[in-house]
């Protein structure tokens, strides 16, 4: 009940503070994004030392190499986060916003006014990055925040929430407007997601765990992505100076992330060319390819190591690894491929590498994912990559936001009519 209790009390100073938000000006939210990540750069050493603390007790735990790569912070990181915040500062405001006003014949003129949805709660796992990506976003976009963040993360997370709170204070806004749950008990989240008197949407951002639970009990709408299974498509009228250096950053610029390629098909038609230069790339960084039984007699035929070779099963094809291993098959044609991804992948992000132009606009029509790409890395699908300054997440769902969700994302749109008069008959 002490919880249950303490997490209602959250809410409802949420709920107040919304309020407050929806009408605040745009200097005055830009004033405290521009104060937040002033604070960030003053406090660095501070919250690189309470990421020490973090990381230190993550590794004495035995976490997963791909989780502690999430928790880190670097003091470059410290600096992005800075950065994010006068990005988002800098980007258009959303709230307020006009559009589509068509004369009737009746007279009256309707349009669409885009507002804020209300109290956001984002629950995440070990992203520090996140505390303060999520607070720009929602502060600009006019909505309150509740933050739980993983318990990996306490010390970190509650070092930024200082800053947050600091920028608030200078602005003149609610320090409710942005609230950190300081408990690290599961059952908080329990709570947080079925107070639909309180909160307005769910924004989960953590393991396929965690995401399929709040999906399953949350009694407000969640805005989602369950897992990342990407993949790179390498075409017949494929560019060869393209084929392995985007394959490679795709794979292997970070393996713990939602937008890391997970499969690579290749056309059959340039298999025997490609497959051996990428199969020697991927062995060298010490990557694992769970291939067909034609993509790895390619690949034992170029000379690649059969440490680094294993036979892939029907689960590989559906698989987000995290780690380095890759799924690897050769598909008859785009047909084939196109096929196989909308048959296997999660729905967030998928690439081919074409200089057909007919092709290329094919897979980019016919692919049923979030992100599509022609001739660039899935590790563009991001919000900062997208200009969105930050994301609050990435949505694989078909309504409201798809994709990298930024500020337009974390509103929803209102019907509005200037009458002069009129009355219907």
């Amino acid at each position: 009940m002490e919880l249950r209790n303490y997490m209602q009390t959250l809410g409802r100073a949420a709920r107040a503070a919304s309020r407050v938000l929806a009408a605040a000006t745009t200097a005055s939210k830009n004033d405290a994004l521009l104060a937040m990540a002033a604070s960030i750069r003053e406090r660095r050493a501070q919250l690189l030392a309470a990421n020490a603390l973090d990381l230190e007790a993550a590794r004495a735990a035995g976490l997963e190499p791909a989780l502690i790569d999430r928790l880190t912070l670097t003091d470059k990181g410290v600096e992005a986060m800075a950065e994010g915040l006068e990005q988002v500062a800098a980007l258009p405001d959303p709230v307020g916003e006009i559009t589509d006003v068509k004369r009737r014949p009746s007279g009256i003129e309707v349009g669409k006014m885009r507002v804020p949805l209300g109290v956001i709660g984002i629950i995440y796992e070990a992203r520090p990055n996140v505390t303060a990506d999520a607070a720009a976003l929602c502060l600009k976009s006019g909505n309150a925040a509740i933050l739980r963040g993983g318990k990996e993360a306490l010390h970190c997370n509650q070092a930024i929430a200082a800053c947050v709170r600091d920028g608030l204070a200078a602005a003149g806004l609610p320090a409710s407007a942005v609230q950190v749950v300081e408990t690290t008990d599961r059952a908080a989240v329990g709570h947080l997601i079925t107070m639909p008197e309180f909160v307005d949407v769910i924004v989960p951002r953590g393991g396929k765990g965690l995401i399929e639970r709040i999906s399953a009990e949350a009694r407000v709408p969640v805005i989602k992505h369950l897992d990342g299974n990407c993949h790179v498509y390498i075409d017949s009228d494929a560019d060869p100076a393209k084929v392995v250096p985007i394959v490679e950053n795709a794979k292997t610029q970070r393996y713990g992330t939602c937008n890391t390629a997970e499969s690579l098909l290749v056309a059959r038609d340039v298999a025997a060319r490609f497959l051996p230069e990428i199969g020697r790339m991927l062995a060298a960084k010490d990557v694992e390819m769970r291939g067909c039984a034609e993509s790895l007699s390619i690949l034992r035929e170029a000379g690649v190591s059969e440490q680094k070779l294993r036979a892939a099963t029907e689960q590989d094809w559906h698989e987000e690894y995290l780690a380095p291993v890759i799924a690897v098959k050769v598909v008859a044609d785009i047909d084939d491929a196109i096929a196989h991804i909308n048959n296997y992948s999660s729905g967030h992000t998928e690439a081919i590498v074409s200089e057909n132009y007919t092709k290329a606009m094919r897979f980019l029509r016919e692919v049923d994912s979030s992100s599509v790409m022609i001739n660039a890395s899935t590790r563009f699908a991001d919000g900062f990559e997208y200009g969105l300054g930050a994301e609050i997440g990435i949505s694989t769902d078909k309504i409201h936001a798809r994709g990298p969700v930024g500020l337009e994302g974390l509103t929803s749109q209102k019907w509005i009519v200037f009458g002069h008069g009129e009355t219907r008959r």
